[in-house]
């Protein structure tokens, strides 16, 4: 049980130091600290735990306000857009709020996802990789409930690769884009929700345009 005493002995530059890389409120700051007795990465840790718990009570929550942003890589050759969601106009407007839909835009700049979330991927996509990841595993002759299991650790990979909200944030690699919404929500107070991007680069053959299954379910004005 943390005292009074044992309070005081959290040292004002840690706390700001973890307020700083975490985007968290100063008091949720100290109290981590307080918890993890001064260890700066354990209490990060315990903030984005929190942070996480409160995105998932929130997601449920109607996001019908938001903005849109835009990239443009260094000499035009690449260009993105991206509709970020919110519950309100004036959180839309705040200063951390654009800050996270830049970030975003830049991110699909460079790592090129191809779906929003995982419940996006097509049904198609999904069994054209189960068949190969499963053919791969098969062929190392291991018993069937290894293979089950090669099988789930190749998806959560392939997950990683082509959906936006698994893929570890480029500035911040030990954190994954979801995490770095929920970071936003847990400080905002409101549920935060990508739409959908589109990315274009000079001269390819296509270009990425994706949307959530809600999204796309959502009848046309």
């Amino acid at each position: 049980m943390t005292t009074a005493t044992e309070t005081h002995k959290v040292d004002a530059k840690l706390v700001k130091e973890l307020r700083d890389k975490s985007g968290a409120p100063m008091g949720d700051c100290l109290k981590a600290l307080q918890e993890t007795k001064g260890d700066m990465e354990g209490a990060f840790v315990v903030l984005r735990k929190r942070g996480m718990a409160s995105a998932a009570k929130k997601a449920t929550r109607t996001t019908n306000e938001g903005a849109v942003g835009t990239y443009i890589h260094a000499g035009g050759k690449i260009g993105v857009l991206v509709e970020l969601n919110c519950e309100s106009d004036f959180v839309a407007r705040t200063p951390e709020f654009q800050e996270l839909l830049r970030d975003i835009a830049m991110h699909i700049a460079a790592t090129d996802p191809r779906y929003v979330r995982k419940e996006d991927v097509t049904e198609e996509d999904l069994a054209r990789e189960k068949d190969v990841y499963r053919a791969q595993a098969a062929a190392t002759g291991k018993p069937a409930n290894i293979i089950e299991k090669m099988l789930e650790g190749k998806l959560s990979k392939f997950y990683e690769e082509v959906c936006l909200l698994e893929q570890p944030f480029i500035k911040e690699q030990t954190q994954s884009i979801a995490q770095i919404i929920a970071t936003k929500v847990g400080k905002l107070g409101e549920n935060i929700s990508v739409r959908r991007f589109a990315r274009f680069k000079v001269g390819a053959p296509d270009w990425t345009v994706a949307q959530t299954k809600l999204a796309a379910e959502e009848p046309q004005a």
